[in-house]
């Protein structure tokens, strides 16, 4: 135990003093980007190509010997045997004591059984389940309780069991490919239940609810709003066996709901909710894109997988990603990043990553239970270009913050308005340029020259720069590309949880709003029984429960 507490002490003494030295390297440099590319060959040192995406990060505040001391710093830590284990199926989620093995969802039939033994088999006969329901759904053979072809389809789910589905339905809109009309359902406001099921017909909707336990609360009160909709509208209960899917871990519950067993699809306590769009949790998904395509999304992540396992770090695009982004949050101490997709297709790709990466990454305690000494996860928000330069692209531009940012574009767009998409990346590019070059007091009064006078007016034009930046792009967005990039993030975050000293694959944050909120609704019904709310709370459901005009 001793020798345990010792190596613990010493490893976390040396990631402190080496993210000590980080921070200190850019005290004495306090250099410009726009210092670094006096080296003509920096945008080709700095970028690199991996399962059809090409990553430029010449745009960093970072040189070659840092980034080389980063890395050789990553290869001490153990970062090789880390990733080796994931992959094999080992319990790297020690809290919860489980393997992490979403990557495996995507892999060859031969890795399947190799890594996970005999229960390949249960794997593999879901999937064969899931594409057969695709099939008869989208091919009209599995009908509605009243015959009809199934015109809809609602997903009902939250969190992990939400966010994958609802980015990948609107980033591969143009490879929707079934003819259903596929809606998801997550927010347990009851006017977004309502908005819902006034654009569905319940003798053509089928239903699918996602929750491993089979009791989430918010996900549970949709599908008991949904079921008595479709039992009002259909007056039989044959309608719940017949129309609906469920996705689950708890068998006897959804049987309890109402379902059949065969209508029944697997979840696996080692496949984590934010990372489970590669299980049967995709299903709304490939109810809309088909078979076929969804394939090519599960092959795009497993060439990001491979790549991932592969290469040597100073070529491993998630490896980079994450180091880089660890220089930024503990080197240069920047607080925020920034995901900026140039694509509307993509608009929901920034709050997926803030599930995946603050849910990770956002902890204060190492695997060992011992108070961690640096910063961990940054704050992640963005939304798709153009929109972000005229909202909160000012504060990043003018104000004192620096926001490290992921610029992702497709090289071709989707529609036929070519001279727009021209425009789209042509402010993708300026924006990443604008971020880092900044302009200067004396650029400002120059362009002033000849104008007339307003005080203090080139003051107002400065725009501080010196902002770090990534660009990612791809060929097209396609099933492939989706799934490479979302695999790509995925890995990033696990380097950094590696090397953060962190269990990326838990969430124990989430649960005490949970618990809280049992009592808040105990006592919204009963104000005698016994709380821990504070005094401002227990105003707030005072004034919820008498419901007086404020």
């Amino acid at each position: 135990m001793f020798n345990q507490l010792l190596f613990i002490w010493i490893v976390n003494k040396n990631t402190m003093e080496f993210f000590e030295q980080l921070s200190s390297k850019y005290t004495a440099h306090s250099r410009h980007i726009n210092d670094l590319f006096k080296d003509k060959l920096r945008a080709e040192k700095f970028s690199l190509n991996a399962a059809d995406l090409y990553l430029d990060y010449s745009k960093q505040n970072i040189t070659e010997q840092e980034l080389a001391s980063i890395i050789s710093w990553a290869e001490d830590n153990n970062l090789s045997s880390k990733i080796a284990a994931m992959f094999c199926g080992e319990k790297i989620n020690n809290t919860e004591n489980r393997a992490v093995l979403h990557t495996v969802l995507r892999a060859p039939s031969t890795t399947k059984r190799d890594v996970l033994g005999g229960i390949a088999i249960e794997v593999e006969q879901a999937e064969q389940q899931m594409a057969k329901i695709v099939d008869e759904v989208s091919q009209g053979q599995l009908l509605s309780y009243s015959g009809k072809k199934f015109t809809d389809v609602l997903a009902i789910g939250i969190g992990g069991s939400y966010y994958g589905i609802k980015v990948g339905l609107s980033a591969l809109h143009p490879y929707h490919a079934t003819g259903l009309n596929v809606h998801v359902l997550a927010n347990v406001d009851g006017a977004a239940v309502t908005e819902k099921l006034e654009k569905l017909t319940a003798e053509s909707t089928l239903v699918v609810v996602i929750s491993k336990t089979f009791t989430t609360q918010e996900t549970m009160l949709n599908a008991l709003a949904v079921k008595k909709w479709m039992l009002t509208a259909l007056k039989s209960s044959d309608a719940i066996e017949k129309q609906w899917f469920a996705v689950s871990a708890n068998v006897e519950q959804v049987k309890a709901f109402g379902l059949k067993e065969s209508h029944i699809l697997p979840m696996w306590d080692w496949v984590g909710g934010r990372f489970s769009l590669w299980s049967a949790v995709g299903l709304p998904l490939a109810l809309a894109i088909g078979n076929e395509h969804f394939q090519q999304l599960k092959q795009g992540a497993h060439a990001m997988d491979m790549h991932f396992k592969e290469a040597g770090f100073s070529q491993n695009m998630p490896v980079l990603m994450a180091l880089i982004g660890m220089w930024n949050r503990n080197g240069l101490n920047y607080q925020a990043l920034a995901v900026l997709p140039y694509d509307h297709a993509l608009r929901a790709l920034p709050g997926y990553l803030q599930q995946t990466d603050m849910e990770s990454n956002g902890k204060s305690v190492s695997n060992t239970g011992e108070k961690l000494a640096w910063a961990t996860a940054p704050i992640v928000f963005g939304q798709e270009g153009t929109n972000g330069q005229h909202a909160f692209m000012q504060l990043m531009h003018q104000s004192d913050d620096i926001i490290p940012t992921d610029f992702i574009v497709a090289l071709n767009g989707t529609s036929e308005l070519v001279e727009h998409h021209k425009v789209l990346v042509a402010n993708c590019f300026a924006q990443s340029e604008a971020l880092m070059q900044g302009k200067t007091l004396e650029q400002a009064q120059a362009e002033l020259v000849g104008e007339p006078p307003v005080k203090n007016l080139a003051a107002h034009k400065t725009m501080k720069g010196n902002t770090p930046s990534n660009t990612l792009l791809m060929n097209a967005l396609t099933p492939e590309s989706l799934g490479a990039v979302l695999a790509l993030y995925e890995h990033k975050i696990f380097v950094q949880g590696v090397l953060w000293q962190l269990n990326s694959y838990d969430q124990w944050g989430v649960e005490l709003g949970k618990e809280l909120g049992t009592q808040v609704l105990a006592l919204m019904d009963d104000n005698s029984v016994e709380h821990q709310m504070s005094d401002s709370s227990l105003h707030l459901i005072k004034a919820f429960t008498e419901n007086k005009k404020l």
